[in-house]
């Protein structure tokens, strides 16, 4: 549902002259700018991710925008969930909860503590103001490329991906200045990538970046879970518990990439082989699209993990359609019938 003319205690903003204006004044009473880059459909990672923008800027912009170029042409663009209404809920709620911590608090400058004070909520004629937004691989139009990262990992298997992460990030960074952008680790090439652009291209935003969020077993949250209903739910939670193992051969002091990753594959494929053995009315079958142990700087594979350097572990499935479905069985929104892909990631820190 498109953004509505209310009262809300955060201005909303369709069009870029306005929020310039409102940035321009912050900037002029020395008030900072942190910027929650979303595609809506908000969940707790999203929400921390706005606290911690809050406890380290005066105001929050949290943009609000389903980015057609990072979609490819095959990819789920039309059934992406778009949450309007109970997204500003829940900004709401969090700018009434950010009040109530923060009461008459003011820091060493006498600057009261951060709070959601805008939200841009563009169309995609107001992103894309000349061509028409396209997933095409070699579309006509104005895009921000970071090579080779984007080529590599999730890149591999969705080349236009972070070619539009990339150029929406951009054009974000343009339209709002913020002091500090925000982004989870769940997308951990995206934080390189955005990263590695800031450095490439001078922006003056400091990229920060938060941790995954997790639910209470471990599954990293996405947009992308209510898509996967009870069934798919828990065989999802694969991912997760093999690159759980591999981090416990690393911090066992395991280097080698067979010794880390040996156990996170067997995982996978025994899991699999389970599902596979089972009736169609109650197994989840899922395609392993990766398990990587990469460099923290140019994501290429590493063979030996350098102790005083770290890794990042990360790895993709991509959980097929339910097959059969029981009468009342929850599967989630899109009935299973739409496939989920789910990232997860673990960052080895550097060894003393």
């Amino acid at each position: 549902m498109a953004p509505q003319s209310l009262r809300h205690s955060f201005e909303v903003f369709r069009d870029v002259a306005p929020l310039r204006n409102l940035r321009r004044q912050l900037l002029l009473t020395n008030r900072t700018v942190g910027l929650v880059p979303t595609m809506g459909a908000l969940h707790e990672g999203h929400l921390s991710l706005i606290r911690q923008a809050a406890a380290e800027n005066t105001d929050v912009f949290v943009s609000i925008y389903v980015n057609p170029t990072q979609f490819g042409v095959s990819e789920d663009l039309e059934s992406y969930p778009r949450t309007w209404d109970s997204d500003v809920e829940k900004l709401e709620k969090l700018n009434d909860e950010l009040s109530r911590l923060n009461g008459n608090k003011t820091d060493p400058k006498g600057q009261a503590p951060g709070r959601i004070t805008a939200i841009l909520a563009p169309t995609s004629k107001v992103m894309y103001p000349t061509l028409p937004p396209s997933s095409e691989i070699d579309a006509d139009g104005s895009f921000v490329t970071i090579t080779p990262l984007a080529r590599k990992l999730e890149g591999a298997s969705r080349p236009v991906f972070f070619r539009g992460v990339a150029t929406v990030c951009m054009k974000l960074f343009n339209i709002a200045t913020p002091d500090r952008a925000y982004f989870g680790q769940k997308d951990v090439q995206q934080t390189v990538i955005i990263k590695r652009m800031a450095k490439d291209f001078h922006l003056g935003t400091d990229i920060r970046i938060g941790p995954t969020a997790r639910e209470s077993d471990g599954l990293a949250m996405s947009s992308r879970n209510v898509y996967l209903g009870t069934r798919r739910r828990a065989v999802g939670l694969v991912l997760y518990n093999a690159l759980k193992e591999a981090e416990k051969a690393y911090e066992s002091g395991a280097v080698k990439r067979a010794d880390i990753l040996g156990a996170a594959n067997n995982l996978t494929q025994q899991v699999l082989s389970e599902q596979q053995a089972m009736q169609p009315s109650e197994r989840a079958l899922y395609e392993v699209g990766y398990i990587s142990l990469a460099d923290p700087d140019t994501l290429d594979e590493l063979d030996v993990v350098d102790p005083s350097k770290g890794a990042i572990l990360s790895g993709a499935i991509k959980v097929a359609p339910v097959e059969d479905t029981k009468p009342g069985e929850d599967c989630g929104l899109g009935d299973g019938k739409v496939p989920v892909r789910l990232i997860d990631n673990f960052i080895f820190k550097p060894r003393v």
